[in-house]
């Protein structure tokens, strides 16, 4: 592929409209139209052509905007209204055996659809868009029509709990790509646009190292942080003469353990390890950790490597055998978790 070739997203929003999602209403059109204001200045930074389809689904599932230039959306408010049931599968199916049909001509197109639902599936057995009446038979199809896709196609979901999750699982979502969201609150809708804002970051920065698609949006693991990413995001390991690495013994406040070690204590000196879900602000900077080698990377292509975007964002760790995440710290008194450890540049 010639390094001047066209990246052309073509980015889907399938927005759950039943009448259980009446009270958020307002929010999903907020959190929307902000996510298509970040993707349209993204891709005027990143040189890509972005292209945004809207679905909404309850009884139907109906299409009301298809491949429009991100540069001329016009807000959701007019599109989207509620009332119904929730025809999950069917709007799943519908979105993207419609996108399929989109000209694929010059250039290097990908797809990446998100799907948002507060509720679990129970209509898509009625929907006129539906291939068949029979649950049993949606769930084959979706699962049949996610395995078969080609891969520069990425379909995510929110869900609002565990079930939801394991369904979305059961229907051949990849599990990487099932986030839940509380779907109880605004402060939920509004954390749940940050996650799709995040996954559609490190997509359109994938995008430039020829990753044509993912299974693992919402991931920190194993299958989002190896040595085919670390290489592809264009890491280089940091020198060891300016870096320290200090086992914590003992819950201890940050600064304590960086003097203890022997080291001189500046703000930002010091990254935690990533040991539970924190919440990281947009100006701190990302660590990452080979573990067998002790080898560490930095820079701002270790925050593009987690799809971190420029706004504070919740991140959570996820099973990696290779790789840890550090994240810097600039308050004095964080408490630090026993039995992990600290990196210190020096």
């Amino acid at each position: 592929m010639s390094g001047n070739q066209n990246y052309i997203n073509h980015v889907a929003l399938v927005l759950d409209a039943s009448s259980s999602m009446c009270h958020l209403s307002g929010k999903v059109v907020e959190v929307a139209d902000r996510q298509i204001a970040y993707l349209a200045r993204r891709s005027k930074e990143l040189d890509q052509e972005t292209r945004v389809t809207v679905y909404v689904f309850a009884d139907e599932v109906k299409c009301v905007i298809y491949d429009k230039d991100v540069l001329r959306m016009p807000s959701l408010r007019q599109l989207y209204r509620v009332g119904g049931m929730t025809s999950l599968l069917a709007a799943a199916l519908k979105s993207q055996r419609e996108l399929a049909q989109t000209a694929q001509l010059y250039g290097d197109h990908s797809f990446l659809t998100f799907v948002l639902t507060d509720g679990q599936e129970n209509a898509s057995h009625r929907c006129p868009d539906a291939p068949s009446r029979e649950p049993r038979e949606l769930v084959g199809a979706v699962a049949g029509m996610i395995e078969t896709q080609q891969d520069n196609w990425t379909l995510a979901v929110l869900v609002p709990d565990q079930v939801g999750k394991r369904e979305a699982v059961q229907c051949g979502f990849p599990k990487e790509n099932v986030a839940v969201w509380d779907a109880t609150s605004t402060q939920g809708l509004e954390e749940a646009g940050l996650v799709i804002q995040e996954a559609t970051e490190k997509f359109m920065v994938g995008r430039t190292k020829g990753i044509r698609g993912s299974r693992t949006v919402f991931s920190t693991g194993a299958e989002a942080v190896n040595k085919d990413t670390v290489a592809a995001a264009g890491l280089t390991p940091a020198d060891p003469s300016v870096y320290r690495l200090v086992p914590v013994g003992h819950a201890t406040a940050i600064r304590d353990r960086v003097v203890e070690s022997g080291h001189a204590y500046r703000t930002g000196c010091a990254f935690y390890q990533l040991s539970k879900s924190e919440k990281v602000q947009a100006r701190k900077q990302i660590a990452v950790l080979e573990k067998g080698t002790d080898r560490v990377y930095t820079g701002p292509e270790a925050r593009a490597l987690l799809g971190l975007p420029d706004v504070e964002v919740r991140v959570k760790p996820d099973h990696n055998d290779d790789f840890t995440i550090f994240v810097q710290s600039t308050s004095v008194n964080r408490k630090l978790v026993p039995n992990t450890r600290l990196l210190v540049m020096v």
